[in-house]
């Protein structure tokens, strides 16, 4: 599986998707799923430019209801991030139940687990950077459900080699699995896990009854435990030629926009801080996937290094940044993001915050 990064391959994906069929298959691994996920978390493309480009399709908000709410989770993730900012690195509601480690199950980093469709997948999210959502939950459960692992190194793990990697979408879905951020845990069996991906595995540790899991002892494949080394190599900064007439637009990894301010002429740098990326590193494929992206924007530079260096020692006057939790110590002008909806704030689930969406959709 192979992630296109041109701007013209992106819009196509776009076009070609149908947003009825997701609403019926989706859970399956062959269902009509988008894979448009690593474009909205790099910041190319937007949930709303999304559902918008849907709209002027055709497609009626009945038809694609559910596909827009999918969108609507991403935008719902990020307002509970701006929100609750580095809390969302901790137990949001309550604490984790009936953990007792905090590293992950060996057997996971090391695609062992023997139950043959996850370890599968393991591999291709290494070698692709992607996997399906069902999978995503599956494997949280298993770390952290089952394994007893605490969801902080195991989500840590996920988000290193996803290249539609969210930090606000990933550590509060497995939150959300594990009871952090919910009222009870996620669980799914070996049934479910060959319903939904086609295999026909029986007799692994998942292959008990729901009601067998709140007792079930941890399997012994989970039981040796592991931190995985995650460290991130950034790309040297680029000779910079910075006009000091102009402003400097700042794009980062999550905001690589081709079409932001496209018209204006300015000095285009595409900041890569090591503290940022120290705290939630990424693998080398997916620094290489940003860069990739980042070809759709003209004249780009490259800086390593941090923003008041950047501005420093560049002699830079005029900076143009666009909204995002992790910019905060950003100084200039915030453009705002596009939203699919004007909803903002701390919502305390997701469809609290579904049903002012749905009010301000009456209002269309």
């Amino acid at each position: 599986m192979t992630f296109e990064t041109s701007y013209e391959s992106i819009l196509e994906k776009i076009d070609q998707l149908d947003p009825i069929a997701y609403s019926q298959n989706r859970n399956y691994v062959d269902g009509s799923v988008s894979y448009l996920s690593p474009y909205i978390s790099r910041g190319v493309i937007s949930t709303k430019f999304i559902f918008d480009r849907l709209q002027a399709k055709g497609f009626k908000m009945m038809e694609m209801g559910k596909f827009a709410q999918e969108l609507a989770w991403r935008d719902y993730w990020q307002q509970v991030w701006i929100a609750k900012e580095d809390l969302i690195n901790e137990d949001l509601k309550r604490e984790q139940p009936d953990f007792n480690n905090h590293q992950m199950p060996l057997s996971i980093i090391s695609k062992n687990t023997g139950i043959e469709v996850i370890d599968e997948n393991i591999a291709l999210l290494y070698e692709s950077g992607y996997i399906h959502n069902h999978m995503r939950m599956y494997l949280a459960s298993i770390a952290c459900n089952i394994g007893k692992s605490h969801w902080k190194v195991p989500a840590q793990w996920m988000y290193y080699h996803l290249l539609d990697g969210d930090w606000a979408s990933n550590a509060l879905s497995w939150q959300w699995v594990t009871g952090a951020n919910a009222n009870k845990k996620y669980y799914a069996n070996q049934e479910n896990i060959n319903n939904f991906f086609y295999s026909n595995q029986t007799s692994t540790f998942l292959d008990v009854e729901y009601e067998a899991f709140e007792t079930l002892p941890i399997p012994e494949a989970l039981k040796a435990t592991s931190t995985p080394e995650l460290t991130t190599t950034l790309p040297d900064s680029t000779s910079l030629n910075i006009d000091p007439e102009l402003p400097t637009l700042i794009y980062n990894y999550y905001n690589l926009d081709p079409n932001w301010r496209k018209e204006e002429q300015a000095n285009r740098i595409l900041l890569f801080e090591p503290k940022i990326f120290a705290q939630y590193p990424v693998s080398e494929n997916c620094i290489e996937f940003a860069l990739s992206l980042s070809d759709n924007i003209p004249n780009i530079q490259y800086f390593k290094g941090s923003f008041d260096r950047l501005i420093q020692e560049n002699g830079i006057q005029e900076v143009v940044y666009k909204e995002h939790p992790l910019n905060k110590h950003y100084k200039g002008q915030e453009d705002p993001r596009d939203w699919m909806f004007g909803v903002k704030g701390y919502s305390p689930s997701f469809f609290a915050f579904w049903k002012k969406c749905k009010k301000e959709m009456k209002g269309w």
